[in-house]
């Protein structure tokens, strides 16, 4: 397993750890070290743990890579945390997704994803919806959890979400970078200017002599 430098990268990678111990009958409780960081975490169950700070866990929205082996066609899967998505005989569900914050060395992304598929067991058997995966997924450290499946393959892409303080900065860059105007914008917004009396006087004795 890598260096985990970040307290943010080491609550995902705990969460991971504690996918895979889920798949026993019990389930470990969450590590103090993963539940006092305040990252977002899901427990083996899948029951996301909300985050002390940035997007709320319901407003976050991952996008899942999905390849079907037998085409090898691959497609961006985008889902909102509790949503899910059937592709086939494939459904691909989002428990939750989080990344490190911009000030957190090294960068990282993951998620909790689940994948069932629609297959037999054996040739004599009906189909059956199986659950072949259940864990967090990283982006930067697939090795961490892998899903193994002889058609079906997913992994984290993204995490749409932000933290406090970075949405401010840009939306104060945005209005001083506004331009307040172009010279033609101007010149159309100003009032015509009125004909001044002496023109108009020194006009009408040429019009008169025009019409003599």
């Amino acid at each position: 397993m890598p260096s985990v430098a970040s307290p943010a990268m080491r609550a995902l990678a705990m969460a991971g750890l504690l996918a895979l111990a889920g798949c026993g009958d019990k389930a470990a409780p969450p590590p103090p070290e993963a539940t006092e960081t305040g990252a977002a975490i899901a427990s083996a169950s899948g029951a996301a743990v909300e985050s002390e700070f940035g997007t709320p866990i319901k407003d976050r929205v991952a996008t899942i890579g999905f390849l079907n082996k037998r085409n090898n066609i691959t497609q961006d899967v985008v889902l909102r945390s509790g949503e899910s998505r059937r592709i086939g005989n494939a459904i691909v569900k989002l428990a939750t997704c989080e990344k490190t914050a911009p000030w957190e060395d090294p960068p990282e992304t993951g998620a909790f994803v689940q994948l069932f598929v629609e297959e037999r067991a054996s040739t004599d058997q009906p189909l059956a919806w199986r659950k072949v995966f259940s864990g967090w997924l990283f982006k930067n450290a697939p090795s961490l959890n892998v899903v193994e499946h002889a058609v079906y393959d997913v992994w984290i892409k993204d995490c749409a979400m932000t933290f406090p303080g970075e949405e401010e900065p840009l939306a104060s860059a945005r209005s001083e970078a506004k331009p307040k105007g172009s010279a033609s914008e101007a010149a159309s917004a100003a009032p015509a200017p009125s004909p001044s009396p002496t023109a108009s006087a020194s006009a009408r004795p040429a019009a008169a002599s025009a019409g003599e």
